[in-house]
Formats: structure tokens, sequence, C-alpha cells
């Protein structure tokens, strides 16, 4: 059994997805073919319950996935956001405050073209 280390893959350009919904901000970091090279949610950074819909949660869920993804030299990304919570703009602050050079931003927010029927109003 050789306890040879793996050698790491470099890339400098990739694509940061933003999947910020009302409970959740998920980030995933990835190479110009789409492979994932990190991850990191609100739930891996430590936060729980309705914290982790919070700005500050998606702030710091983005600064945990860039660490990670700085170690594979990555440079240059563009960023992929979905989803309407509150960590949107957050997370691309702090992508742009660790140091990375943002190519492009786009939105692909699902938006229904007259689909299923929306559940019934609450009444409260």
């Amino acid at each position: 059994m050789s306890t040879q280390k793996k050698k790491q893959k470099e890339v400098t350009e990739g694509i940061v997805f933003i999947i910020a919904s009302f409970n959740n901000t998920i980030i995933t970091v990835c190479d110009e073919e789409g492979n994932t090279l990190c991850w990191s949610s609100a739930g891996t950074a430590g936060f729980k319950g309705a914290r982790k819909n919070t700005p500050f949660a998606a702030q710091k869920t983005a600064r945990e996935a860039i660490e990670k993804a700085l170690e594979f030299g990555l440079k240059k990304v563009q960023v992929i956001i979905k989803g309407r919570g509150s960590g949107r703009d957050n997370s691309i602050r702090a992508i742009k405050s660790a140091g990375l050079i943002i190519d492009s931003i786009e939105d692909q927010t699902p938006i229904p073209h007259n689909g299923c029927r929306p559940p019934k109003r609450r009444r409260l």
C-alpha cells in the first residue's frame, strides 16, 4: 500500500453555482467542464434552522467554498445564480472580496411561464 499523496488538479478558470433558496444557500465551485471541485452550504458552515437563510450565512458559506477552491489555483470565475433567497448579493460580495476575478454574473432563476397552478393563498 503506497502512502503517495494524490496530485491535486490545477484549475485557473471555473464556474461558481449559487443556489439561494428560502431555506438554505448552496455554493458549488466547478471547473470549465462542469466537474465539481468543492462545495459548501449554510448547513456545513455551522448554521442550523432559521439562521441558514440569512445573508450572513450565505456570506460565510461563499467564503468557505472559495477558500477550498483557491487551493486548486482558481483565479477567474463565472457566477451562475439560481433562486430568490436572501443570500444572493452577499455571496457575490464574498467571492469578490476573496480576491477572485468575476468574469460574468448570470441569473438562471427558474420562472414559470404559466405552468403549474400555484398553491392556494394562505389566510391568517
